[in-house]
């Protein structure tokens, strides 16, 4: 009786094992996290918690990857994509583009969207050029909205800043109050400058920020104590960190090998890190079938195959003072609803 109630015991004790695994296992983010479904060219992602859906939402450029144009024409006439989660992360679906943004007339661009919530508002700071140009020689601006809902947006204004060649804005409050932004000008060797504002409408520009490589798609954050920005260097994502936003330390590169899981090939480019609670994730696209090595071209000698996207996500490390990201770790991805 003794032997048979051990036993019993430890069955019991196995079942329950088993029954909490069951219930509660690592959640792996999907790999790709995300392709668009329409033109399947998903790249410059930012994720932000729909309110009002209670969901989480994924917005990026949309570029035309399997439509055949001249030049870079593919790159240009794009809207800013939506796909969104109501369910952690597990699973996202396409859900249209982002509507309202017509600025100017005709059949223009958007890029690399930059969008948070702020004292009851979402405001979208967005990358503009006029027309689809076939080459890289139009104009490029910031343009600032602001929305109740994610879906309907008034615009605000064209922002002056330190050229007419500047894209991939970055907003981040700063410790005294005001806000800081970080973009890219072209005008001035792909450099990041910043401005800064107290309203989030009249910026004020303050000079470079980083200047030690061209580079685009500054991302600022603050997590372990400390404020990091990354920014894509074209063979990963440089690390700075910075203890006030105003002087910043390059560390070292991330995601600069390509990744084991489906659809990770080549570099992490232009991307999005987000703090959830006390863990940090990095958002970025990824150009999967590229040639190793192939020199980050886009016109028409290259093919489809080349040119498509996947969204894709990591968990980031910080170890011994290091910001670090090791793509191929298995992590449990839930992303937790603000509090």
């Amino acid at each position: 009786m003794r032997l048979y109630g051990y036993w019993k015991l430890i069955a019991l004790s196995f079942c329950v094992k088993r029954d909490l695994t069951e219930r509660n296992p690592m959640q792996l983010a999907p790999a790709p996290l995300f392709r668009d479904p329409i033109y399947d060219g998903a790249a410059d992602p930012v994720i932000i918690w729909n309110h009002q859906e209670r969901a989480w939402w994924l917005l990026y450029t949309n570029r035309r990857a399997n439509v055949p144009c001249q030049g870079v024409a593919w790159v240009h006439g794009t809207d800013i994509g939506i796909a969104s989660s109501a369910d952690a992360g597990r699973t996202w679906t396409y859900r249209g583009i982002l509507e309202g943004l017509t600025y100017g007339q005709g059949r223009n661009t958007y890029w690399a969207p930059e969008i948070f919530w702020h004292d009851g508002l979402y405001h979208a700071f967005v990358s503009y050029v006029p027309g689809i140009p076939r080459d890289w020689s139009a104009p490029r601006f910031i343009l600032h909205y602001i929305s109740a809902d994610l879906w309907r947006w008034q615009f605000d204004r064209k922002l002056a800043l330190s050229s007419e060649k500047v894209i991939d804005a970055c907003v981040f409050p700063l410790p005294a109050g005001g806000w800081r932004m970080w973009y890219k000008d072209e005008a001035h060797d792909s450099h990041t400058f910043a401005a800064d504002s107290l309203d989030l409408s009249e910026w004020t520009v303050r000079g470079e920020a980083i200047a030690d490589c061209p580079h685009e798609g500054p991302n600022v954050f603050r997590w372990k104590d400390t404020y990091w920005m990354i920014v894509d260097t074209w063979s990963g994502q440089g690390v700075y960190r910075s203890d006030d936003l105003d002087h910043w330390t390059r560390q070292g590169t991330i995601l600069a090998e390509s990744g084991q899981r489906k659809d990770d090939g080549g570099n992490g480019l232009h991307a999005d890190v987000f703090v959830n609670g006390d863990r940090a994730f990095i958002f970025y696209f990824t150009h999967p079938e590229r040639t190793p090595g192939e020199t980050f071209g886009f016109d028409d000698t290259h093919p489809y195959s080349a040119k498509r996207t996947s969204l894709q996500v990591a968990e980031l490390d910080f170890r011994d003072g290091i910001l670090c990201c090791n793509r191929d770790n298995a992590f449990d991805f839930t992303l937790l609803p603000p509090a």
